[in-house]
């Protein structure tokens, strides 16, 4: 009988790789990977002889009828991503619905995750928390992920590249979050592993001054819920309402992706985008 194995590596110390994801690895017939090359580096660390195969975001479609022929006969597969859980921001999403869909066994294999890792050591909130993962570069979409982090009553967790830090600081001020706090962790569980912890303005100074480099994971803390919030965040539903309208969604269609957006009553926007319709004679 086949199985498809998702087995978690480490997201720097060699050492916290598990001894069953070892094992596990050893045993597959195959190892799918986004980086050939670093998980090749990672296998040869632990005597791990087992044929890398390549699943990126480019080929995952074309991979997924071939995958299922390997389970189809019997073999074993696992999926690993460069560092830590796979599928979180990486690559797999569609093989793993495939592979449920088609009824072959799937086994997660855990271990280290920078989400988890950075959440718990920043210090804020962990339940609830929301995992926004890459905020989108630029846009519309970037202006309404970066709506729900200012409002959101939540811990957020994002990850961001080096060269990209200090533009996601500078849009968080330019939203008003200057006084945030939050916490960037670097590095974690390596030898240079850095947590900064402060306000939004702060870690900008900082990270303006100093070059940034390494996997960045930012932990901000849940907003304050203020009688002007209350204000701003109706103004933004307002704001969003309009933009989702303009682009051909229905008023029910509208209200739900405002209230998951910024967590507000899905009712209540619904209210307030019917009388924004009547009021401008579109009802």
């Amino acid at each position: 009988m086949s199985n498809f194995y998702l087995v978690a590596t480490p997201i720097g110390n060699l050492a916290d790789f598990t001894n069953r994801a070892v094992e596990v690895l050893r045993s597959a017939d195959v190892i799918l990977a986004e980086d050939t090359r670093r998980t090749g580096i990672l296998t040869k660390s632990f005597d791990i002889c087992v044929p890398l195969m390549s699943l990126h975001r480019h080929n995952e479609a074309t991979r997924i009828p071939e995958v299922l022929r390997m389970l189809d006969q019997g073999k074993n597969v696992a999926l690993v991503s460069d560092a830590g859980t796979p599928a979180l921001s990486d690559p797999g999403e569609r093989l793993i619905d495939a592979i449920i869909a088609t009824g072959h066994t799937l086994n997660p294999i855990p271990g280290p995750s920078a989400v988890l890792t950075a959440l718990v050591a920043s210090g804020f909130p962990c339940v609830p928390f929301t995992f926004i993962g890459f905020i989108p570069k630029k846009g519309k979409d970037r202006l309404r992920v970066l709506a729900k982090v200012r409002y959101s009553a939540q811990t957020i967790v994002i990850f961001e590249s080096p060269n990209r830090l200090v533009s996601l600081l500078e849009d968080l001020i330019a939203a008003d979050q200057e006084n945030r706090k939050l916490v960037v962790a670097r590095e974690m569980t390596k030898i240079h592993e850095e947590f900064f912890r402060g306000t939004v303005s702060e870690a900008l100074g900082y990270f303006t001054e100093n070059r940034v480099r390494g996997e960045i994971t930012v932990v901000v803390s849940p907003t304050e819920k203020t009688q002007k919030e209350s204000e701003d965040k109706l103004m933004a539903a307002e704001i969003l309402s309009k933009t989702f309208l303009q682009e051909g969604f229905s008023p029910s269609q509208v209200a739900r992706k405002v209230s998951d957006l910024l967590e507000i009553s899905k009712n209540k926007t619904y209210e307030m985008i019917h009388a924004r319709l009547e009021k401008s004679g579109e009802l």
